[in-house]
């Protein structure tokens, strides 16, 4: 009788091949910082050569020395390789002096918020374009080689992870006589190893990802050490740390706790270990939330504890399922009220996975134009489809549990029936002679467990061939009757329909959960809709700015010449440093000079501001302010606010696009 019927075979290598597809589409990966703005503009010819190069991203990055580069005409380096925060989301690298007229390239090489490498280039001139021999290297941050194998080392963090909590949590929640079958000890030993694996790859890997991409770089411990300083390393180090936690928890639940034989001491043990895996399991999903798309973004301090529990349903369902799959299939015999129970818990995790993952949906989406029209929201909509299938096999997993159940009730019959038929078999396998020597030798080979495979010869034994000839009949007999043993398990496994229809329902159930992981290690290595939108939005609004800003509004204050008009310039009038100059004119076009002047800007749409601008008095009805930092594109608001006596003052505002 087959295991697998031909049809969950094709379903299987299908999902298999929907898996492929998706891991070869997964790198590199997508960048969850963009860049919005610089000083000099992209493109842009300047007459004289700026002190420094200034780059504003759609959110904070991290940066270190030699994260962005300067290349003149000819391909060397003009920059100082010391970069600075200059506010917000705005960082400069200073220039050295004397530069020659030309086309000069910035390279820029960073790591967003959420860990992902953010790289690109862009020109600018000074005096007028030219000709440039500048060379940028292939290899990029995230891509190549590396960015692949660090794809599918997510992918294996992911799945281990999945397997060590989701096995433990099956076998102390649901099926405790489970710590003593071997096969499902494979399962959650097996996971732990991925895990560990997987985590020592990433941290190997982790310098040259974010960095050069060059294989050779994986081993680089200069890189190594930088990588232990920033949070993807500190939260990798942490996860190895814990894995030795995990390593003693699945010691002692497959030694001392499956050993235990009084009631009261297993309880206790049980209480201990659940209390200890959870803190441990948290601790793992945590590793994820801190570095990765909870930690940044809107409300970072709630989505941590939610991804948290996200991550730990997403274990108990998927990693439960797979072991009661493997117990299904490989292990001899399982009770229907242990499916019962993780019937209950898969229920419970899938309904925190709902709650859970709504939230995370609208933290990381945020409109239904990005659910649709951003890689990010399309890869969403197919995981909630994949969720729905399996949600929807889950339910005739369901069905056949209570048929299981319906059908232990006749198992004493069904076993008397196939112990009969396995009893004629041995009759007409096993030869007489065979038995009357060996019978005995034959039970206690069977009952210690000797291993299967081996038949008999067939023929009678020599009465003359002395007790080395026995003690081999008597071997083979051991060997033949525990094949017969083996084969009347599977045949007792295999009789029962509704086990029957439960193995195949978990199996089409587990072969979407390969799926769905991929996708979800697709979706953690995407660029946030909610954040692409915002970023198209950035630039979008920067391209309708060109040139200078200039302003005129007439102002009121009330009292004795409190009547004018306010002339504001701002130049380059973008993100980064502006030069600022206001002017004062009477009514009749004449300039004059009034006690105070002073300026704020405020961008409500970040919650930034009001940033206050004190300009210096210059010559008559002229102020100005040199080195004015906006942080970051958008519509602000321009507040201006002068007083022409003692008592009289007026404020006026005005909204504007600055790019």
């Amino acid at each position: 009788m087959k295991t697998i019927a031909p049809c969950f075979r094709h379903l299987l290598l299908l999902l298999l091949a929907v898996t492929g597809a998706l891991l070869a589409g997964a790198a590199p990966v997508s960048a969850h910082a963009a860049l919005t703005g610089s000083d000099p503009k992209q493109g842009a010819v300047v007459e004289q050569a700026p002190t420094r190069v200034s780059l504003t991203f759609s959110e904070e990055v991290a940066m270190s020395d030699g994260s962005v580069r300067v290349l003149d005409p000819a391909g060397k380096r003009v920059d100082t390789g010391k970069t600075t925060d200059l506010g917000g989301t705005t960082y400069g690298v200073p220039l050295h002096s004397g530069l020659p007229d030309g086309t000069f390239t910035v390279a820029y090489q960073v790591v967003s918020a959420d860990s992902h490498p953010v790289s690109g280039a862009f020109t600018f001139s000074i005096g007028a374009p030219s000709k440039t021999t500048a060379a940028l290297p292939d290899q990029t941050a995230g891509g190549g080689v590396v960015g692949g194998l660090y794809g599918v080392a997510r992918y294996l963090s992911y799945a281990g992870f999945i397997l060590t909590v989701g096995g433990a949590a099956f076998v102390l929640a649901c099926w405790p006589r489970g710590a003593g079958v071997r096969p499902v000890q494979r399962v959650v030993v097996g996971g732990w190893i991925t895990l560990t694996g997987a985590t020592l790859a990433m941290l190997l890997m982790r310098g040259s990802y974010t960095r050069s991409g060059a294989v050779g770089d994986i081993f680089d411990l200069t890189l190594l050490g930088q990588v232990l300083q920033t949070k993807s390393g500190a939260a990798l180090v942490s996860r190895l740390l814990l894995l030795a936690a995990a390593a003693l928890f699945i010691a002692v639940l497959f030694g001392a706790y499956e050993k235990r034989t009084d009631p009261k001491e297993k309880k206790d043990l049980t209480f201990g270990l659940a209390i200890g895996g959870a803190v441990v399991a948290a601790g793992l999903a945590a590793t994820w939330a801190m570095a990765e798309h909870a930690s940044t973004g809107i409300q970072a301090g709630l989505a941590m504890p939610v991804d948290v529990l996200h991550l730990l349903s997403v274990a108990a369902w998927l990693g439960g399922l797979t072991t009661l799959l493997v117990a299904l299939y490989r292990a001899p015999s399982i009770e229907a009220r242990a499916v019962r129970r993780f019937s209950r818990v898969a229920f419970c995790a899938v309904c925190t996975l709902a709650a859970t993952g709504l939230y995370q949906s609208w933290r990381q989406v945020g409109s239904w134009s990005a659910l649709t029209g951003t890689r990010y929201g399309q890869l969403l909509l197919l995981k909630v489809g994949l969720v729905a299938v399996m949600v929807g096999v889950a339910w005739i997993s369901r069905k056949w549990t209570g048929r299981l159940s319906e059908g232990l009730a006749p198992e004493a019959a069904a076993t008397a029936v196939i112990e009969e038929r396995t009893r004629s078999e041995e009759a007409v396998t096993v030869p007489t002679g065979g038995a009357s020597k060996g019978s005995s030798s034959g039970d206690a080979g069977a009952d210690a467990g000797s291993d299967s495979g081996a038949g008999v010869d067939g023929t009678s034994a020599d009465t003359g061939s002395g007790a080395g000839v026995d003690d081999k009949r008597s071997a083979q007999l051991a060997r033949q009757r525990a094949a017969l043993a083996t084969a009347r398990d599977k045949r007792m496994r295999d009789a029962d329909p509704g086990r029957s229809g439960l193995r195949r329902s978990v199996l089409t159930e587990a072969g979407v959960a390969v799926v769905l992981l991929v996708v979800t290690t697709v979706l953690t290595s995407t660029e946030p809709g909610r954040t692409e939108e915002e970023a198209k939005a950035v630039t979008a609004a920067a391209s309708q700015r060109s040139g200078p800003l200039s302003l005129k509004l007439p102002f009121d204050t009330g009292g004795q010449d409190g009547k004018g008009t306010l002339l504001l310039d701002m130049d380059p009038g973008r993100t980064g440093s502006n030069d600022m100059h206001v002017y004062v004119e009477r009514p009749n076009g004449k300039a004059f000079d009034i006690p105070e002047v002073k300026v704020s800007f405020t961008l409500a749409a970040k919650k930034i501001g009001p940033l206050p601008v004190v300009p210096d008095h210059i010559a008559t009805g002229h102020w100005s302010a040199s080195g004015v930092q906006i942080p970051v594109a958008g519509d602000w608001k321009i507040a201006v606010t002068l007083r022409t006596s003692d008592i009289d003052q007026v404020t006026v505002n005005k909204n504007v696009k600055i790019g």
